[in-house]
């Protein structure tokens, strides 16, 4: 039974609003967005499709409250978004084309090693810079792991999107030399280039819900203006921490509901 009227707009709006800042401070807002979608009444695909456009007004919002821990990384935003547009096209379309049950089914394991990268994150780096005999500094320095994770990661993010942020945060921990405040700040860009031209793909799809998406838009953008505001005052340890939990509930939801 679908909830509809008056109370489906707010529950979207306040499943916009808490995913927006879920997706600020360490990633999986879908998880919270796109059951709120089904919930009123959209077949899967269309609640796919609408929590994408839905929740870009969230990243962009994310990535400008996030501008002072920007500054100073064009060169790997330009360089790692080519990836990231290369990788939302492909997982857009097949999302439009395809079946998505096999890869679906796939997706909580995906996000539990995400997670787990980012349990060893401080190692991994550590052993990574070693293997390349020097200490990595500078935001020139994209390695080609890195610009083909990111590829990879645009096409799960597009394809569904779920935990994009904790599978980027992880793989930047280990590959990127930097805080992991400005690496958050990193993910929440690459994740709003991925799904802005995965959204570009999705406007000529026919399924998309087009009062709810301005409804999560509205929420996601404020959720994810005070998601920053959150973040920016967690210790690295914290903020490590809450990437974790946020990713193991995530995965144990969608193991739970699939």
């Amino acid at each position: 039974m679908s909830v509809d009227g008056l109370s489906g707009d707010l529950l979207v709006g306040a499943a916009g609003f808490v995913a927006g800042a879920v997706n600020a401070i360490a990633g999986g807002g879908t998880l919270v967005s796109f059951p709120a979608l089904l919930a009123v009444g959209n077949s899967a695909l269309t609640a796919n499709i609408t929590n994408s456009v839905g929740l870009l007004a969230g990243y962009l919002g994310g990535s400008v409250a996030y501008r002072p821990e920007l500054q100073g990384q064009r060169h790997r935003v330009v360089r790692l978004g080519l990836a990231g547009v290369v990788g939302g096209v492909g997982g857009a379309l097949l999302l439009v084309y395809t079946p998505s049950d096999a890869f679906r089914a796939l997706v909580p394991y995906l996000v539990l090693f995400a997670c787990a990268l980012v349990a060893v994150q401080p190692r991994l780096a550590q052993w990574v810079a070693k293997r390349r005999g020097e200490r990595r500094v500078g935001v020139d320095d994209v390695p080609i792991g890195a610009f083909i994770a990111v590829m990879l990661g645009g096409v799960y993010g597009a394809y569904f999107g779920g935990a994009l942020g904790v599978v980027l945060l992880a793989v930047f921990g280990i590959l990127l030399d930097d805080g992991l405040q400005r690496l958050n700040a990193l993910k929440g860009v690459i994740s709003l280039i991925v799904n802005g031209v995965a959204v570009v793909i999705f406007l000529f799809s026919g399924h998309i819900a087009w009062v709810d998406a301005a409804i999560l838009a509205v929420t996601a953008y404020a959720g994810a203006t005070l998601g920053v505001r959150i973040a920016r005052r967690l210790s690295e340890t914290v903020l490590r921490i809450a990437v974790i939990v946020f990713g193991t509930a995530v995965a144990g939801i969608l193991i739970a509901t699939g």
